[in-house]
């Protein structure tokens, strides 16, 4: 039977959604270096030993991504890492030859292990309702110890994000190669619990410049939606100062110790 119209237009929306988790995945390093995360990792270094104390505890981070943030934690704790993209699980792997990683969904990998803690860097706010941040919180339970830590920590919550906002640089890469990006923020529905990201990516090498557009729709809740959930999960939670954007706005830290 032929493909409707209606198909084919949604294949197309899908194909370009999400491309830096997919054929555009190698661009990441060069986007966001690791040496870029270092002043946000000291604040999750700080969160874990408040609650863990001095030792190398086994810690496991759902949505890895290129593994940036962890590289920097990797020398202090037993690290696993699980994310749902292979190519940037290949990302992960180079950055961080000592951690075992997996391939899986946030809101339903089991592993079978326990862990001191479970964190989840900006890639929890690629759940977009609810229902899917309580399948995650139900994961990160299911992998801790009694007393175990979960910290998370998404882009925006509602009462930070500014709406439509304009972001941009012009990177050296590898051989040559230049890399300008350029992000767009918008919140087309403020009444509903998602916004849109889009990426205009310009690769200029071998003299030869062409143009790459990826579309992220990401979940925006309100800080108190978030530390519902987490309580409704078994987790005394708490938000902690996280003073680590550029333009000095406001973020938080979620931490909840299992109870």
């Amino acid at each position: 039977m032929p493909k409707s119209p209606k198909s084919k237009s949604v294949r197309k929306k899908k194909s370009r959604e999400n491309r830096l988790y997919r054929d555009l995945a190698w661009l990441w390093p060069i986007m966001d270096p690791p040496e870029d995360y270092a002043l946000e990792a000291s604040f999750w270094r700080q969160a874990l030993r408040e609650r863990l104390g001095p030792g190398r505890h086994p810690i496991l981070e759902l949505g890895v991504g290129g593994g940036h943030n962890l590289s920097h934690l990797t020398k202090e704790f037993k690290a696993t890492a699980v994310d749902i993209s292979k190519p940037m699980l290949v990302n992960a792997r180079k950055l961080n030859p000592g951690v075992e990683f997996f391939q899986g969904d946030m809101r339903s990998v089991r592993l079978g292990r326990k862990f001191k803690a479970v964190l989840i860097h900006d890639a929890i706010a690629y759940m977009r309702s609810e229902r899917d941040l309580k399948r995650v919180f139900a994961t990160a339970k299911a992998h801790l110890d009694s007393g175990g830590v979960f910290i998370c920590s998404p882009d925006w919550y509602r009462e930070t994000y500014k709406g439509t906002h304009v972001d941009h640089r012009i990177l050296p890469g590898p051989d040559g190669l230049e890399l300008t990006y350029l992000e767009h923020d918008i919140d087309p529905d403020p009444f509903d619990t998602t916004i849109e990201t889009r990426f205009f990516y310009i690769i200029k090498q071998d003299g030869k410049v062409r143009v790459e557009q990826d579309l992220h729709i990401t979940g925006l809740f309100p800080l108190e939606t978030w530390l519902e959930l987490m309580d409704k999960a078994g987790f005394d939670a708490e938000a902690l100062p996280y003073p680590v954007y550029d333009d000095g706005g406001e973020g938080y830290l979620l931490r909840g110790v299992l109870r």
